[in-house]
């Protein structure tokens, strides 16, 4: 009886290491697939109606330019955009005086955030040649 319980320890530890170290990227420490990104650039361009306030390019429009290094309200990483897209920035908080509501008003889903997130940090990165 104890080999099968250690057995089975065994398999729901390999199972569950995966998970354990993933983050709000979406991923675990290493950086988001491509898959993982052009998914992102869907939800951004389709359902998150993300290109409604930052524009098509994401250069900026009532939303600021996500494409530059310069990050308004954190640091820019994958985990705070995804909490920044989850929470929005309500009117008081807002440095531009423009509200971003949670999910941008959308319903899109936490896997969709993290989507969006991974896109978004890769333009950023694009521009900043990180």
């Amino acid at each position: 009886m104890p080999v099968r319980i250690t057995f089975l320890a065994a398999a729901l530890l390999a199972v569950s290491a995966p998970l354990y170290g993933q983050t709000a990227s979406g991923g675990g420490a290493g950086a988001p697939t491509p898959a993982m990104i052009a998914r992102g650039d869907s939800v951004f361009h389709g359902a998150g109606n993300c290109y409604a306030c930052h524009g098509s390019k994401a250069e900026g429009l009532v939303g600021p330019s996500l494409v530059d290094a310069e990050w308004i309200h954190s640091k820019g990483t994958m985990e705070e955009i995804a909490a920044q897209v989850t929470t929005g920035v309500p009117k008081e908080q807002s440095k531009s005086g423009i509200p971003m509501p949670p999910k941008g008003g959308s319903t899109i889903s936490d896997e969709d955030v993290k989507a969006v997130a991974a896109y978004v940090h890769s333009l950023s990165q694009k521009k900043s040649g990180t």
